[in-house]
């Protein structure tokens, strides 16, 4: 009687034991599906490396100026590692981890051969080139081409952005048709230029106390 009992009580135990290394294995596999949704999000949101980088960046340079900032949410990034031929001014939705890309024009004094790339920056007066750093938007006005968005340099490499004139605008030189028929965009005098029918969706995204950042990125 002991015997049975005994041998009773050890499978007992066995398949207790089978149950909590089972129990295990399963509490496991959950937290492995808890923990997914991170990398699932990224899935979900479509971005590219490149994309990846870019909202990296917004982060960085939200944070760092982040206490002059009245408005958070939308953060543009110009890459000037890419030529004038490509999208390379970015909106990142900071709430929805989203970007939009398009056309923007650099100054004249950054490509003085007009080769389709910045060669270099320059906060000088007169430079006519396009300058590195954090850009606060300010107020809008009527400019030559229309409705512009004043800027105010927050680096000392933009410094001189508000004396110099450096500003957001539309432009027809910088529209998707100049990439067509000579594979690059025209160029401005420092300044931000956009396809006329773009620059009204930066009118909507970058209203005043907001940021834009330019730099290399790619080469970052």
């Amino acid at each position: 009687m002991n015997a049975h009992m005994d041998d009773r009580s050890n499978r007992q135990d066995i398949n207790r034991r089978a149950l909590l290394r089972r129990g295990l294995g399963l509490g496991l596999g959950l937290g492995a599906a808890f923990a997914a949704p991170s990398r699932v999000f990224a899935e979900v949101s479509g971005l590219s490396d490149y994309e990846r980088k870019v909202v990296a960046v917004a982060l960085r340079e939200r944070d760092r100026v982040g206490a002059m900032l009245m408005r958070p949410d939308i953060v543009a990034i110009a890459d000037f590692a890419r030529p004038s031929s490509e999208t390379r001014l970015h909106f990142v939705d900071m709430a929805a981890g989203t970007v939009q890309s398009h056309l923007v024009a650099h100054g004249r004094g950054s490509d003085p051969e007009h080769e389709g790339w910045l060669r270099h920056f320059s906060n000088a007066p007169g430079s006519f080139a396009t300058s590195r750093g954090a850009y606060l938007t300010t107020e809008r006005y009527e400019g030559k081409y229309g409705p512009s968005l004043r800027l105010r340099g927050l680096d000392l490499d933009n410094s001189n952005a508000y004396d110099r004139a450096i500003v957001m605008h539309p432009a027809w030189y910088a529209a998707p048709d100049m990439v067509g028929k000579y594979g690059k965009l025209g160029r401005s005098e420092g300044c931000f230029a956009m396809a006329p029918e773009d620059f009204r969706l930066a009118l909507d995204h970058l209203g005043s106390g907001r940021l834009l950042f330019a730099d290399r990125i790619g080469d970052a």
